[in-house]
This record gives structure tokens, sequence and C-alpha cells, in this order.
């Protein structure tokens, strides 16, 4: 069952250290190359990124990241870990709330409002458009990296603690 535990755990480090490059690189270089290259090119390359995006790929490591850390706190409750499940699963709750949550009620909706506009023929219109969707959109997107990024630490901290040896409890009769 410890091993079990162990192959979880790696998965649960694996996709969260996945979705914290995804969102990184979006914040550290995908947007800030869309706005170089302009809001007439801008506004259809996100288009065609925000469609690209829905695969199964993204969607195991999106969707997979908290199930893994919730199956592995389980399992790791089961091999009397308890610290080391904790952590799993304040990171799992962490990567739901500041990762997950954020995608489903801010990101996704502003990328279903940019799929229906098309690129305004005036740059000055344009840019606008494109500004009014980049600047709150990576500022959420970034707010995502750091969350997803602290989760990747509390894994860490989960993997760290389960391998430490437990304290012996000494029971005393009487």
């Amino acid at each position: 069952m410890r091993l079990i535990a162990y192959v979880f755990a790696a998965m649960t480090l694996l996709l969260t250290g996945t979705m914290v490059g995804f969102f990184f690189a979006y914040s550290s270089s995908v947007m800030l190359g869309l706005d170089v290259a302009g809001a007439g090119h801008a506004i259809p390359a996100m288009q065609a990124i925000n469609l690209a995006v829905r695969n199964p790929v993204f969607f195991v490591a999106f969707f997979g990241t908290p199930a893994a850390a919730l199956v592995t706190a389980v399992l790791f409750l089961a091999t009397r870990r308890p610290m080391a499940a904790a952590l799993f699963l304040i990171a799992g709750s962490v990567y739901f709330l500041g990762a997950l949550l954020p995608t489903a009620l801010v990101n996704v909706p502003m990328n279903e409002a940019l799929a229906t506009a098309t690129a305004p023929a005036d740059p000055q219109v344009a840019l606008e458009l494109w500004s009014d969707f980049s600047v709150p959109w990576t500022w959420w997107n970034t707010l995502r990296t750091v969350f997803s990024a602290l989760s990747l630490l509390v894994v860490g901290l989960a993997i760290f603690v389960s391998g430490r040896p437990q304290p012996a409890h000494k029971f005393r009769s009487r």
C-alpha cells in the first residue's frame, strides 16, 4: 500500500509541477508575446490557443492535479501517515481554490467572451479590446500561477514528511 501511495505522490508532484509551468509560461511569455505582436494578431491567436488547449492531455493535468492529491491523501491516511495525508489534502485544496476555481469562474468566461469577438480593423479599437482582455486575464493567470506554486511546495513538504520516521506512541496502562 505504501508503494502505491508513493506512486500517487509522484504523480501528484508531476501534475502539480506541470500546471505551475503551464500557468507560469502564459504570464511570463505567451501573454507578453501576444502583447508585442499587436492586438490585431493577438486576438485571433488567443482565440486559437483557447480552442487548442481543450484537449485530453491538458484536461488530465488540469483536473487530475486535485484528484491525484485527494487520492494520495487517502492513501497516506491508510498507511498511517496522517501529516502527509493532511498536507496532500491542503495541496489539493490550494490548487482547487486558487487555480481551478479562478479558471472556471474568471479565465474561461473571459476566453468565451473573446471567442465571440472579431479583431477590429481600427488598431486603436483592437488595442482597447485586447487590453480589456489581456490585463485582467494575465493578472488572474498570475494568481493561478502563485497558488499552483504554493500547492507544489506543499506537495514537496508532504513527500518530505511522508518519509520521516513516525513518532512512537507510548500508552500508559493503569
